[in-house]
């Protein structure tokens, strides 16, 4: 049985001890010294079994390659990031001057590129903050403004996970005014809501899920005026609007249609990192910045950088998954079959937005099949792949995959065959 100081000393694991820490390491010792207890490995090759075993990293999350043909996917940490945001956040990870002016050597304001970047990418908005995610900012509006919130009763929706837009509002102390039915609201139904104790009007964005049939809702232009705050969450961060989904809204348009704040996520179609982003009038968006509940909700030094680097840098991964024809992902998938052969061939897909965005609408894609069996070790390989099951088959969809990563893909599916 190889010793395991004597397989700690050896020059590649020994960098790995420094890379990774020693106790990390240990880990992966002791678990190939079981491997050659068990007959598994040979004791002479011991020592490359636990170079073979190391992580790449000190966490545990795990690279996935996205073949799901869902370009924001939740359980996958939503949108990828662009090689701008990863750089900024490496350059942001050490001392950086995120509350520091450099020129009087005083106290800087936090975050002011991230929110210079936002109102010029959203020139409606007069002022904008950042918080760690959309909730955050719903409950942050909530508890500011206070006292009774009118909202329309279709509007109170499950955001997922069995976490509830009612059950968030009424845990900051908000009073919740439900207006209309579940399918019809009209504004003589939110006018006959307001009186002195309203704080604002809602206008929450059914993102995963759609109503149709004998339906009404009233839009921000008709609330606009009405007296009160109109607050407006359109969910999934799409800034101006977009060809390919014409019908989401976006945050230009609502401000601009008379909204007072719009919020949205980071993460999903803005191409960013987890955040909530708030974004309106500069008289309530001061309010809410000087509000106790603000310091515990507010983001750190490198989600301001990732969010920073997307809006000011190239057009994130998500945008070039929603740009990309199907003559393109036709001609990966042809390469990549071609690569594999075998029984795998080329079919037509349809992606999906994913993360509570463009609910039924469907992006045509283009997919590789292979063998049902394939999915499981393809989940448990290096890289681990993710696809989907469909007529017996599991489809790898290349619209959520960096053309970047067909390579991989390839290397992938050879391992598991």
């Amino acid at each position: 049985m190889p010793r395991t100081d004597a397989l700690l000393a050896d020059p590649r694991v020994a960098a790995a001890a420094d890379r990774l820490g020693r106790e990390l390491v240990k880990s992966v010792v002791a678990g190939v010294q079981q491997r050659v207890r068990d007959g598994e490995v040979p004791p002479a090759d011991a020592a490359d079994a636990v170079v073979t075993a190391l992580p790449t990293t000190a966490a545990s999350l795990h690279r996935v390659l996205n073949a799901t043909g869902v370009l924001v996917h939740t359980n996958l940490g939503r949108a990828p990031w662009s090689a701008a945001a990863v750089d900024a956040v490496v350059a942001a990870s050490g001392t950086t001057d995120v509350e520091l002016d450099l020129a009087t050597g005083r106290r800087g304001p936090r975050g002011e590129g991230a929110i210079a970047a936002l109102l010029a990418a959203v020139p409606a908005a007069e002022a904008a903050i950042v918080v760690n995610n959309c909730a955050a900012a719903l409950a942050l509006v909530a508890t500011c403004l206070g006292g009774e919130l009118v909202v329309a009763r279709g509007e109170l929706v499950e955001i997922g996970d069995g976490f509830r837009i009612p059950d968030l509002l009424e845990s900051t102390g908000a009073r919740l005014r439900e207006v209309g039915t579940t399918n019809r609201v009209t504004l003589a139904d939110y006018t006959a809501a307001l009186g002195p104790g309203t704080g604002a009007v809602l206008k929450i964005h059914p993102s995963n899920f759609v109503v149709r049939g004998f339906t009404r809702s009233v839009e921000v232009a008709e609330l606009a005026g009405v007296g009160v705050p109109v607050v407006a969450d359109v969910g999934s961060g799409l800034l101006r609007p977009h060809p390919a989904l014409p019908d989401e809204p976006d945050l230009q348009t609502t401000l601009a249609a008379g909204a007072d704040l719009v919020l949205c996520s980071g993460d999903k179609l803005l191409g960013g990192p987890q955040a909530g982003l708030l974004l309106g009038r500069a008289d309530l968006v001061q309010r809410l910045r000087r509000h106790p509940l603000y310091r515990a909700l507010r983001v750190d030094k490198t989600t301001l950088a990732a969010l920073e680097a997307t809006l000011r840098g190239p057009l994130p991964p998500v945008h070039r998954m929603l740009g990309t024809t199907t003559d393109e992902l036709r001609a990966r998938a042809e390469a990549v079959v071609a690569a594999l052969g075998g029984d795998a061939h080329v079919v037509e897909a349809g992606a999906r937005v994913g993360g509570g965005g463009a609910p039924e609408f469907e992006l045509p894609s283009v997919a590789v099949s292979l063998p049902a069996a394939l999915a499981e070790p393809l989940r448990a390989g290096t890289p681990p792949v993710v696809g989907y099951l469909a007529e017996g088959r599991t489809l790898l969809d290349l619209r959520s995959l960096d053309p970047a990563d067909d390579a991989a893909l390839v290397g992938a599916v050879r391992a598991c065959r």
